[in-house]
């Protein structure tokens, strides 16, 4: 029973970020934002750029997850297989993340692609 209660969670969590519009923004923008916060030092924790980056951030994270369970649910092969306890990621692996994003295809690569990317690099499935 529990197990179904949480893929029907992950169901309407996917369809409630589908049903609100709620989509990745390009990389180059991500990391342009990222390099003026980290300009701004201890004042960047009052921007509301960084409330928006971490925003993206876990909504690319939910829709991953959401895509994987949905993927495993069907028999489909998943991109990428994190820990049981679930994955933890830094700030750092983040940008890290971004960063592997070649410079001339940040513009048309979204940050969901680039952490779905990451996630398949950090987390392979096994055979």
């Amino acid at each position: 029973m529990r197990r179904s209660m949480v893929w029907r969670g992950a169901l309407m969590l996917g369809a409630l970020l589908l049903g609100t519009g709620a989509h990745a923004m390009p990389v180059a923008t991500f990391l342009t934002k990222a390099e003026a916060l980290e300009k701004k030092g201890p004042l960047a924790l009052f921007s509301s750029d960084l409330k928006l980056l971490t925003k993206q951030i876990k909504s690319d994270a939910l829709s991953l997850r959401s895509e994987r369970l949905a993927a495993k649910a069907a028999g489909r092969p998943t991109a990428f297989c994190p820990p049981e306890g679930g994955a933890k990621l830094t700030d750092k692996d983040i940008l890290v993340a971004m960063q592997a994003v070649p410079a001339a295809s940040r513009g048309s690569t979204d940050t969901r692609a680039a952490l779905r990317a990451f996630m398949a690099r950090r987390y392979p499935c096994r055979a």
